[in-house]
């Protein structure tokens, strides 16, 4: 049987520490990338971390544990963007 789709939504630029700003599985979830898609935030698949992060609550700061998996998704988008580390911070 198919594993049901599963997105987390996280957010950095304006936080201390990333968090989890929106989640969802099935129909939720396919809103969510949906919603990214017309943002134009880069998407990045990755089951296990998706796991993880689907245990922390909508709101939840990022544990210091799933840091260094996190911090690999942003310079992938950071990349993806043209952006590097520190651009979301200037005003």
């Amino acid at each position: 049987m198919k594993k049901p789709l599963q997105a987390i939504a996280i957010e950095y630029g304006s936080n201390p520490v990333p968090l989890v700003i929106a989640k969802g599985k099935g129909d939720l979830a396919q809103k969510v990338i949906d919603a990214a898609i017309a943002a134009g935030v880069p998407i990045k698949k990755d089951e296990e971390l998706v796991a993880l992060l689907g245990l922390l609550d909508i709101n939840e700061h990022i544990p210091r544990s799933l840091y260094t998996l996190v911090a690999e998704v942003l310079v992938y988008t950071y990349r993806l963007k043209g952006m590097k580390p520190g651009d979301e911070k200037v005003i």
